[in-house]
């Protein structure tokens, strides 16, 4: 008699499971905010997209820091060449110009990130990385090697971000 008292109850519960568990919907793909998952690869700061985040074009997103807006001109060289050697001494073991290694070359970054972006991940990779779904994104691709905080001061990034400029 238990038996068959409780063959209901599994039998409910299993289908609760089942279609708890299954969430095929069309709305289950949407972000709260209304977007289609193909309009979101797109998105800046919250993108969800099949494209690596290394390769992701997320100009319109300015990251998470205290640079919010870099007016640029033409490339100055003495920057550049101050970025260079800031370069070559803080950033070289993980980043290498012409190739992907620990962390991602900065070739053509200029065409992919905006500068308050770049800049504000030099700043502060910790709260870039707490706070920013590309940078997120980009610590999940490069295996969890997270980017050092070098303690650069807003002056240093911005020669970094010039000899940037000069890679693209």
């Amino acid at each position: 008699m238990k038996f068959s008292t409780m063959k209901p109850t599994i039998f409910f519960l299993s289908l609760l499971f089942l279609v708890s568990g299954c969430g095929g919907s069309s709305e289950s793909q949407q972000s709260t905010d209304g977007e289609s998952p193909q309009s979101m690869v797109t998105s800046d700061n919250n993108e969800e997209s099949d494209v690596p985040a290394s390769e992701r074009i997320t100009l319109d997103n300015k990251g998470v820091g205290p640079i919010q807006n870099i007016e640029l001109a033409a490339i100055d060289e003495e920057m550049a060449k101050r970025g260079m050697e800031l370069f070559q001494t803080n950033c070289s073991a993980c980043h290498k110009v012409d190739q992907r290694f620990i962390g991602p070359s900065p070739k053509g970054i200029m065409k992919r990130r905006s500068p308050e972006w770049i800049m504000n991940m030099i700043l502060d990779p910790q709260l870039m990385v707490e706070q920013d779904r590309c940078a997120k994104d980009l610590l999940v691709e490069f295996n969890g090697a997270a980017m050092a905080n070098q303690n650069m001061t807003e002056a240093q990034a911005r020669d970094i971000l010039e000899f940037f400029r000069t890679l693209d």
